[in-house]
């Protein structure tokens, strides 16, 4: 009896546990990675068999995240590989434009059901004075990511900026690739589609930079992201009230960290396995809070989807090319949707109409103020670090519409930081929570670190023998165990 319970519990690992969807930071995909990279690596002077064999355990890992859902991945992929393959077969300009539409209204019509649904329907709702019930609609991990993915595609078939894929094999392995699968990067089809069929070959910088990648993506997670938002952050966001202003602007220093070291993070996992498995994918991240400017943290921080937004959303608006009112109401509106797109709540809408109006501000300026402009690349060493600490606490002040539960606690939050201060509790608040604020000030040093001192770890990485990098990385994974909360929690992306 004891065995079949104990063989019941070892099958249970393998099916679809809602409450527990596979994430990279969990022991069950250590596992799965290892078996995977065993017969991957059997299977690499055939890339027919590597890249069957790749499909299968990428959808593997979609059902252990989001279960019955990977159809829907499937059903895209099958989708937008057959309306591109059409839509290159006709020089009929109406019937191209005619693919594209079916293929954005496919994806977008799932991405709205599955996220919009409640929203629409609220708002819906009280315009008409009438009650809403909200629907019970799961939200498959990562559809937005691979929707946009797949979207690029058809899009760029559809401007003759890309050849569509004779095989479907091939669109699947990208759709599908489980690294970048659930919460990116967005992976743009000419820069991945080329190396699918080339020779698997991972050369040594490759595999040492991998190695470093996964590193600091699990110490930014596990030891920086995780533990200062359990010890102190999530207590600040749930009851603002209960803090004093000091305690509140700490908490949002700390949720400013907190996201960037969860999502970046994850992206280095990501490109960190990418790059282990043969394939390059460009960074998601660049040190965001460098940043001088608003426009300077949009080409750091999430660069993948910034990219996306402004060559798929903002360039098809019009972009900058029918005038100035035009170019500032095309920057507003795209970070509207892009808020729209991390969520369905007006927060979010609030958080992209910030963002929007900030990238038109600084526009603004730039051509109203040309002294205020960079002489080449560089600025003044003055002017970079009050634009730094001001674009530092103007991206601060917006997390908080991002991340508080609703607009009541936002303005809580910031009636404490604002009329309730208290700066002299401030040294009583460090000894408090001595370690959260040593993780934080931590996490802040490694974060402005210069990057060439990044590039020099690398390098460092790359030089050590084998057995000194797996001796790095199972030190890492028995730090994070020994230090991790009873329960491990998911990334901070996997909901949108």
């Amino acid at each position: 009896m004891e065995f079949n319970f104990d063989l019941q519990r070892l099958l249970n690992l393998f099916l679809y546990d809602r409450q527990a969807p596979m994430i990279f930071n969990s022991g069950f995909f250590l596992f799965f990675f290892l078996v995977f990279l065993y017969f991957y690596i059997k299977l690499r002077k055939n890339n027919s068999y590597r890249i069957i064999y790749l499909i299968a355990c990428s959808c593997y890992f979609y059902y252990k995240s989001s279960g019955i859902y990977f159809l829907i991945m499937l059903f895209v992929t099958v989708w937008d590989f057959y309306l591109a393959q059409r839509m290159s077969a006709t020089e009929n300009r109406s019937k191209r434009k005619l693919m594209l539409l079916l293929s954005i209204a496919a994806n977008l019509g799932l991405l709205g059901y599955f996220k919009y649904t409640n929203f629409f329907g609220e708002i819906f709702c009280t315009l008409t004075a009438k009650d809403f019930s909200r629907f019970d609609i799961f939200l498959p991990v990562g559809i937005s990511f691979f929707i946009f993915q797949s979207m690029s595609y058809t899009i760029d078939v559809y401007r003759k900026q890309l050849q569509p894929l004779d095989r479907i094999g091939d669109y699947a392995f990208f759709i599908s690739f489980f690294p970048m699968l659930v919460a990116g990067p967005i992976i743009r089809a000419k820069d991945f589609i080329p190396q699918i069929r080339k020779p698997l070959f991972v050369s040594s910088e490759m595999f040492g930079k991998g190695i470093f990648l996964i590193i600091a993506g699990l110490f930014k997670k596990a030891v920086i992201s995780d533990y200062i938002s359990v010890n102190f952050v999530d207590r600040v966001f749930d009851n603002p009230n209960l803090y004093s202003g000091v305690e509140n602007l700490l908490g949002l220093y700390g949720y400013a960290l907190q996201i960037y070291c969860d999502f970046s993070g994850y992206s280095d996992l990501a490109i960190g396995i990418a790059m282990l498995l043969g394939f390059n994918v460009a960074a998601n991240f660049k040190s965001p809070y460098q940043s001088a400017s608003i426009t300077e943290f949009w080409r750091r921080w999430h660069i993948s989807l910034s990219s996306w937004l402004r060559d798929y959303l903002y360039i098809s608006l019009g972009g900058n090319r029918k005038g100035k009112i035009r170019t500032y109401v095309n920057l507003i509106i795209t970070m509207l949707l892009g808020g729209l797109w991390h969520g369905p709540s007006l927060r979010f809408v609030c958080w992209g109409l910030m963002h929007g109006l900030a990238l038109a501000i600084h526009k603004l300026a730039m051509t109203l103020f040309p002294a205020l402009k960079p002489s080449g690349s560089v600025m003044k060493p003055l002017w970079r670090v009050l634009g730094t600490v001001f674009t530092f606490h103007l991206v601060c002040f917006s997390w908080i519409f991002f991340r508080a539960e609703n607009f009541e606690i936002a303005t809580s939050m910031i009636k404490q930081i604002f009329t309730f201060f208290h700066s002299e509790i401030f040294v009583d608040l460090l000894a408090a929570y001595p370690m959260v604020f040593f993780v934080m000030i931590v996490g802040y040093i490694l974060h402005f670190v210069p990057a060439r001192l990044e590039n020099r770890l690398i390098d460092i990485t790359v030089k050590m023998p084998l057995m000194w990098k797996a001796a790095a990385l199972t030190v890492t994974i028995v730090f994070i165990m020994q230090i991790k909360s009873s329960e491990i929690l998911s990334f901070i992306y996997f909901q949108f």
